[in-house]
C-alpha cells in the first residue's frame, strides 16, 4: 500500500508565502498540503484557494480567529489522522523551513526505525547565521533553558517534524495542553517518553515575507508555563 503523506501549514497572514510553499511542494506529488488559517485578513485565504484550483492536492481549514500556534497543529494533526494519512509533517509557512528537507525525514523515519525526525537548529554552526541578533538570542537561551529544566536533549521548540502516524497514538500528542508556541516543547517532551525520535540538522534562512507572530506576552506566557511544568513535575503518559 502506497504511503499517504500530508504537509500540515498553520497560517496567519502569509499572503506572500503561499505560492513559494505550494511551489517547493509541488516538486514532489506525493504530498498532499493541509493549511489551517487562522482568519487571516490579508488574503492569505484567497491565495490558498487560488493555489488549490490549480493544484487539487491542497486543503484548507478556516477558523474563525488566532486561536494559538499550537491548537493549529492540533486541528491539523486531528484531521490528518481522520483521513488515515501514513505520515504527517509540520512545517511553518514563512520560509525558514525548506521543503528539501522532506524526503530525508521521511527515508530516516523507515530505514532507522523511529517513531518521530524532527529537526535541530544546534547540531550545525552558523545554522541561525540569516536570524536577528535578537531572535537568535532568544531561541538559543530558550533550548538552553528548556534543556536544563526539563532535560530534553532535543531541540524542542521547533516545528518541523516528520511523524509516523501508523505507531503514533493522536491522543499522546494532544496530551500536551499548551495552545501556544509551548506545545512544542511539551509534545516533545511527552512523546520522548514513548517514542524514538530522531534529529537531522537544519539550517534555517531568515523568514521570507511577513513578520513574526510571537508576541512579547507570548514570551512571558511560555515562561510561566515552563516554570509551572518544571515546578509540578507533571506525570506525562
Amino acid at each position: 500500500m502506497p504511503r499517504r503523506i500530508l504537509v500540515i501549514i498553520p497560517v496567519l497572514n502569509e499572503v506572500k508565502n503561499i505560492y513559494p510553499i505550494v511551489k517547493k511542494l509541488k516538486k514532489n506529488n506525493k504530498f498532499d498540503i493541509l493549511f489551517v488559517d487562522d482568519n487571516s485578513k490579508d488574503g492569505t485565504v484567497q491565495n490558498i484557494l487560488k493555489e488549490k484550483k490549480k493544484y487539487k492536492k491542497i486543503f484548507l481549514i478556516r477558523r474563525p480567529k488566532k486561536l494559538g500556534i499550537g491548537s493549529a497543529h492540533k486541528d491539523g494533526l486531528k484531521w490528518g489522522y481522520k483521513k488515515k494519512y501514513s505520515i504527517i509533517i509540520t512545517m511553518d509557512c514563512d520560509g525558514t523551513h525548506n521543503p528539501i528537507y522532506i524526503n530525508k525525514m521521511i527515508k530516516i523515519l523507515f530505514s532507522e526505525k523511529v517513531d518521530i525526525v524532527s529537526t535541530n537548529r544546534f547540531l550545525k554552526k552558523n545554522s541561525l547565521d540569516d536570524w536577528s541578533l535578537w531572535r537568535k538570542k532568544l531561541t538559543t537561551l530558550r533550548h538552553y533553558v528548556i534543556k536544563l529544566l526539563l532535560n530534553i536533549k532535543f531541540d524542542s521548540s521547533g516545528a518541523y517534524r516528520c511523524y509516523n502516524i501508523k505507531k503514533i497514538k493522536l491522543q499522546d500528542i494532544l496530551s500536551a495542553k499548551n495552545e501556544s508556541y509551548s506545545f512544542f516543547w511539551e509534545s516533545i517532551f511527552i512523546l520522548s517518553k514513548k517514542y524514538k525520535i530522531r534529529e537531522i540538522p537544519i539550517k534555517l534562512p531568515g523568514r521570507l515575507s511577513g513578520s513574526s507572530k510571537m508576541r512579547i506576552k507570548d514570551i512571558i506566557f511560555a515562561v510561566i508555563y515552563l516554570i509551572e511544568i518544571f515546578l509540578k513535575k507533571r506525570l506525562f503518559i
